[in-house]
């Protein structure tokens, strides 16, 4: 009986000649029981006899894993013309599966709408190319097991969320630690995406919702493109779901009740998948099915959102376009852009948020109480969606960063994110402003295999450099400002400094001895007037100082000559003008 519903489909498909087509080519997934999910050696066999089979279908290798296993993309285009030349005019959908491979919903729902548009089961878009990473984390779909998600309902089996050196690739899209991550952007810009989906399984509370998701952050977004998506584009697709059967809910990050007080919308920062296709002016949703919903249900609506998603890019394709271009015109030099963020607690929606009741009963295992959710006992409970971000902190934009060629690491990450740079022809002096880092926060603890910084302030100075031939200036208008903005910004959440990149310039490279250095520090206050009158001034005012004779040397150290002046200076330069 298990196999009822293959049967009736292929009944079904005989009617309108597809039957041989589609009995080839079912998924592992179809062919087993509705909880089992296909293999990574399953999976590529699949994609290659289709792309054998159907001109439309192009199956390739354009990447590695940290394990040196192949990274695929399947492409459907319903043009002969190759990817590059079709993208003139078509829009271009981009599905990323796999990052988490123990939520492995996108992956079969993907091989099945690959499958149903090659053999016409579907309606092909005309104006729409759909691209799809197979299977991204591609160690951790090898790393195959039942037990690592220990709160989802299912497939029998799946992969393993870190890769072959255990990263959570899902937060490597800006420090760029895996080769997976560097095959996801050199991925990115050969396909050019105007859409982005990121597949997912949610963790967290129970709820009535099959379905949730994480739509780009709009401030982040941007105004233009920010507000289009989240007012017209997504609203449409959740409503072409529910017609379907899936009512939505935005990401639920809770754990148990739903609070009175309502709970905020996500923010993707740049370190997330849809937080740096955001940095190139791309619309993006992350889909977060419900892990306690069963499987058949899980790929059923994964599947329904990326075929609305190909529906609505079709009929919109020349809009979405034209509102990336309006969207990008806004970071230009000169103008604010915000680089730190806080929710606005003033502005929400109200929802009608469709739960279970939170109970407590005496646990099994310890005889505490413990919270289980009464599926029986459902509620709808009106409450407050905050959905908008304010900025705390801008900058003006440069005219360009100015990169040093020792910086190599960092002009390797712009290249490979295909940053427009320049190399200057001749040693050259330049006004520039700098910065200096005057404070930051460390985490204690590892995170993603950095201590990374947070809470950063810069201080910034102005002077005259001089610069070697081949040392890079960086303009920033171009497609990649945003990426530029995030990454080279060191108060920004996800930069390269807070990732540890310049984490050399923290430390001092040479120091004093204090018996020596008393007598050359009084020398400097006998014959530097200015220096002893500040001086004077910072005991008068700071008690504490004053009474502290270490500080007191280490002062006149940090004001004279014999301090170095690289220290806590960040190697990163910018031309205002």
């Amino acid at each position: 009986m298990k196999n009822l519903p293959v049967v009736l489909l292929l009944f079904i498909c005989s009617l309108f000649g597809l039957c041989k087509t589609y009995a080839q080519n079912l998924t592992p997934y179809e062919i087993g029981n509705g909880n089992q999910s296909t293999t990574f050696e399953d999976m590529r066999k699949f994609y290659q006899e289709l792309s054998k089979q159907f001109s439309t279908i192009s199956y390739e290798t354009k990447g590695e894993d940290d394990n040196h296993f192949p990274i695929d993309v399947v492409t459907f285009n319903p043009s002969e013309q190759s990817l590059a030349e079709s993208r003139r005019n078509k829009s271009v959908l981009f599905i990323n599966n796999g990052i988490h491979p123990g939520e492995p919903d996108g992956i079969d729902a993907t091989m099945m709408l690959m499958r149903d548009l090659a053999v016409g089961k579907i309606k092909a878009p005309e104006n729409v190319i759909i691209a799809a990473i197979a299977s991204y984390n591609v160690s951790g779909m090898l790393n195959r097991g039942g037990f690592s998600r220990a709160n989802q309902n299912g497939p029998e089996e799946y992969g393993f969320r870190g890769n072959s050196r255990n990263y959570d690739l899902n937060r490597d899209f800006i420090k760029t630690d895996t080769k997976n991550s560097r095959s996801f952007q050199q991925i990115f810009h050969w396909i050019k995406p105007d859409v982005f989906i990121d597949n997912h399984v949610s963790n967290g509370a129970d709820y009535q919702y099959i379905f949730t998701y994480i739509s780009t952050n709009k401030e982040r977004l941007g105004r233009a493109l920010g507000n289009y998506f989240n007012d017209q584009m997504q609203n449409t697709l959740l409503k072409d779901l529910a017609k379907g059967g899936f009512i939505s809910v935005p990401y639920v990050n809770i754990h148990n009740d739903v609070p009175d007080v309502g709970f905020p919308v996500f923010m993707d920062s740049p370190r997330y998948a849809t937080g740096y296709t955001s940095l190139f002016n791309v619309i993006g949703t992350v889909v977060e099915t419900h892990m306690l919903k069963s499987y058949k249900e899980r790929v059923k609506a994964t599947y329904d959102y990326m075929w609305h998603s190909l529906n609505f890019m079709d009929r919109n394709h020349l809009i979405i376009q034209q509102k990336r271009m309006e969207n990008l015109r806004q970071y230009r030099m000169g103008e604010k852009y915000p680089i730190a963020w806080r929710l606005d607690s003033t502005q929400f929606n109200n929802l009608d948020f469709r739960g279970f009741e939170a109970k407590y009963k005496p646990s099994e295992v310890s005889s505490k109480n413990r919270l289980w959710y009464d599926r029986e006992a459902k509620f709808s409970k009106r409450v407050k969606l905050y959905n908008t971000y304010v900025p705390t902190k801008e900058i003006i934009i440069p005219k360009y960063y100015v990169i040093p060629q020792s910086e190599w690491k960092i002009i390797d990450l712009l290249k490979l994110n295909q940053i427009e740079m320049v190399p200057m022809r001749q040693d050259s002096t330049i006004a520039v402003e700098q910065y200096r880092i005057k404070d930051f926060k460390t985490s204690p603890i590892p995170y993603e295999g950095h201590y990374l910084h947070s809470e950063t302030y810069v201080l910034k100075e102005f002077k005259s450099m001089k610069f070697r031939a081949g040392d890079i200036l960086v303009p920033l208008n171009q497609n990649g400002v945003k990426f530029l903005l995030e990454t080279l910004e060191p108060e920004a959440i996800d930069s390269y400094f807070n990732w540890n990149f310049f984490d050399a310039i923290l430390g001092q490279k040479e120091y004093y001895s204090a018996y020596v250095f008393e007598d050359t520090a009084a020398k400097l206050l006998k014959e530097d007037s200015h220096l002893k009158a500040a001086f004077e001034r910072e005991k008068a005012n700071n008690p504490k100082f004053a009474d502290d004779g270490r500080a007191q040397l280490d002062w006149v150290y940090r004001h004279s000559n014999y301090y170095e002046k690289s220290h806590l200076l960040y190697p990163i330069f910018r031309i205002v003008n």
